[in-house]
Formats: C-alpha cells, sequence, structure tokens
C-alpha cells in the first residue's frame, strides 16, 4: 500500500470511533490552500507546527502565576506544564466523549501561546502601555492567534486551519460558564469582529466553534485552578486548611483529586449531548473556589510587592525598543532577536508599535529580566530574580 492508500484507511478508522457531535478530519479547512500531500491527520499537523514552534519552546521560561520565585522553584507552575495539563485533560475528556483528539491537542497547546511574561499581570501591563501607543487593547488569545498566523515560521504563519485558530482564540476560561454550547455557523469574518471590538474595548464572550475548543476552554479552569492551590501551597501563601469547606467536601484539596472530580463530573453531564458542561453543584462549588483563588492568591499583596516594578520594566522596555527601530538599530536586542528573521512579509505589514508589542509578548520571565538590566543602570535594575 502506498503512504496515500495507508493515511486514507487510518483517517476511516479513526473517523468511526467518531460521536456525531464531533469534528471530523474532513471538515478541516485552512485560510490557504496547501497543495502538497500531508499523510497526517489535518488537526495532526497542526499540532505538531505548533509543537515545533518558537513560542511552543518559550512556554518554559513564561509564569502561570507566581513569578520571580518561580525562576528559583523550577516545581511552581510554569506557562509550560499548565499547557501539558490542558492538552492531557482535555484528551481525556475528548476520549470519552468521542471526539477529534487531535484538534483537542492542537487547540489546547496552542492556547497561550501569546501569553506575554509575568502571567497575567504581565497581560495588563502590556494592553496597558498598547493603548498608550495606539495599538489597542492587548488580550493573550488574540496574540495567540497572531502568533500562528503572522509571527510565527519567521513571519509567514503556520497556516493552521480555521477550527484550531478558532479554538485557541475562543478559549478564554477566565469566564466562568457551567455549559458550553459549539456555535458552529461561525465564519473568519466573525473571528475577525471579535477581535477588533476586544481590541478597542468592547468585551465579547464568543463561543467556540467545535465542541473540541469548548473541551479545552472548560478544560483551562480545570488545570489552573488545582495548579494555583497547590503553588500557594507551597510557597506559604496559604494553607490547606484555608480551603472552603464545601470546596473540599466536593472536590477534594489536592490538584489531583480536584482534576478527577471535575473530569468525571464533566464526561457524565456531557456525554451523548452537543455541549460540554458542569453539573449544577459542581459548577456552583467550583465557582467558590475561584472566588477564593481570586481572594487569597490573585489578588494577594505578598503577589503584588514587584507589580510597580514590572509595570514600569514594560513601560522601559517598550519605550526602548521603539526607540531603536526609530534610531535603525540592527544592532539591538529587537533586531538581532527578532525582526532580522522576519519575512519581508511581515516587517512591511507590521507598525512599529505593534512589532515592539510582539517582541515583548513574546519574552520568557527570564529574558525580561535580563534584557532590562542591560537597558537601565545597575541601580534601578532590581528586577532581579529574588523573592520579596
Amino acid at each position: 500500500m502506498t503512504i496515500q492508500e495507508i493515511a486514507a484507511e487510518m483517517n476511516r478508522r479513526e473517523a468511526a470511533l467518531l460521536s456525531a457531535h464531533a469534528t471530523s478530519n474532513d471538515a478541516a479547512f485552512r485560510n490557504k490552500d496547501e497543495k502538497e500531500f500531508h499523510p497526517r491527520p489535518p488537526f495532526a499537523l497542526d499540532r505538531d507546527r505548533i509543537l515545533y514552534s518558537g513560542a511552543f519552546r518559550r512556554y518554559t521560561g513564561k509564569t502561570q502565576v507566581i513569578y520571580f520565585v518561580s525562576l528559583l522553584d523550577e516545581q511552581l507552575t510554569s506557562r509550560s506544564l499548565h499547557t501539558l495539563s490542558v492538552a492531557q485533560i482535555s484528551k481525556t475528556i475528548g476520549r470519552f466523549l468521542g471526539l477529534n483528539t487531535d484538534l483537542i491537542d492542537a487547540i489546547a497547546l496552542g492556547h497561550d501561546l501569546g501569553h506575554p511574561p509575568f502571567g497575567h499581570d504581565g497581560e495588563k501591563f502590556l494592553s496597558k502601555i498598547s493603548q498608550k501607543y495606539g495599538t489597542g487593547h492587548f488580550h493573550h488569545n488574540i496574540q495567540s492567534l497572531r502568533v500562528v498566523d503572522f509571527i510565527a515560521k519567521k513571519g509567514s504563519g503556520l497556516n493552521l486551519t480555521f477550527q484550531t485558530r478558532d479554538g485557541i482564540l475562543s478559549h478564554n476560561g477566565e469566564v466562568h460558564n457551567q455549559q458550553l454550547r459549539p456555535n458552529r455557523d461561525k465564519t473568519e469574518n466573525d473571528l475577525q469582529e471579535y477581535i477588533e471590538k476586544m481590541e478597542n474595548g468592547t468585551p465579547v464572550d464568543m463561543m467556540p466553534a467545535t465542541l473540541e475548543g469548548c473541551v479545552v476552554r472548560l478544560t483551562d479552569t480545570i488545570a489552573y485552578i488545582g495548579q494555583d492551590i497547590d503553588d500557594a501551597v507551597r510557597i506559604g501563601l496559604i494553607k490547606r486548611e484555608d480551603l472552603p469547606e464545601i470546596a473540599v467536601k466536593y472536590l477534594g484539596s489536592t490538584t489531583g483529586q480536584i482534576i478527577d472530580t471535575l473530569v468525571k463530573d464533566v464526561v457524565e453531564t456531557s456525554y451523548g449531548n452537543d455541549y460540554v458542561s458542569f453539573s449544577s453543584r459542581a459548577s456552583e462549588v467550583l465557582l467558590e473556589l475561584k472566588k477564593f483563588n481570586y481572594r487569597a492568591i490573585y489578588k494577594s499583596p505578598r503577589l503584588k510587592v514587584n507589580h510597580e516594578r514590572i509595570e514600569r520594566g514594560f513601560e522601559i522596555l517598550f519605550e526602548h525598543f521603539l526607540d531603536q527601530l526609530k534610531k535603525d538599530n540592527r544592532q539591538s536586542e529587537i533586531y538581532q532577536h527578532f525582526l532580522l528573521s522576519k519575512s519581508k512579509e511581515y516587517l512591511n505589514a507590521t507598525p512599529e508599535e505593534l512589532k515592539v508589542r510582539d517582541f515583548l509578548a513574546g519574552m520568557t520571565d527570564r529574558y525580561f529580566a535580563k534584557t532590562l538590566q542591560k537597558i537601565i543602570v545597575p541601580q534601578m535594575a532590581d528586577l532581579s530574580v529574588r523573592n520579596e
């Protein structure tokens, strides 16, 4: 048999295992047609393109919640660990529900590619300075799509399928939803309209176009809620006894217990339906645990001691690299480590302010800190990797 025949047989075999609500490989399409034959299924090809991208490699150096400390304690959750957890949990749920696990894998591995250094704090700081310089509000899910569309592969993009791109853009796990039902009528125009509104400051909650995208979005919460608790306990920010009694009773107190309980709940509640959902009880308890995390962890003064320094760091780096572009200083880091490898298509189509934002968003925590130390005087370079 030829590789073409073997690939066709594999596709038929896998299609037979999919539920009526799953996304078939035959439904995949890309904005740019590719004439070259790929033996891998389309969503598996998406996954592999993401996996071997530079942005994926930089996941390891990016913070999930606790920064600076994480540069010294490698057991704390990085963006890489979170992403792999989302992929694993999503595929587990997807397998029970008869969904396309290649599509789930691609969306999960790519969903945070655009996250800047220093977690959601970094996202807020970069958004603030982006508005100041006229590039609109910054959102990591939009930047993740920008990475795969315009920045990766030297600026030519990865040409992923619509379904994967949609799942990446629609993954917003910060919004609490009990149930997610796919909007199967979405088009490319819907994605671009969403981006335009969000960058202009108009909040929009957009549902994924596929059930696989819904699974990843719901799983994003399942993955981070317990990981963040484990990290907070590890550095002494909270004690497990502090957790809400109702959450411990219903979900458990460790990451493993929480994940196990919620995965079983989602599978039992969603099986055979064209939606993915928590049960009412699980959703209520999970919301209480989220509120606890926000109050005791994310808003903790101990995690905010470096706020002003990091925000000022973003301002300094943005202004510095924008100045380097205006001076056409080819020895600057923004040229040497970013722009000199980019295609003419990217360079010609991207305003200078957006080039700087793309560069900063792609930095790891450590690269950000070291670059800042090179630019400002040593007495001010207090963004070193120390825990206060």
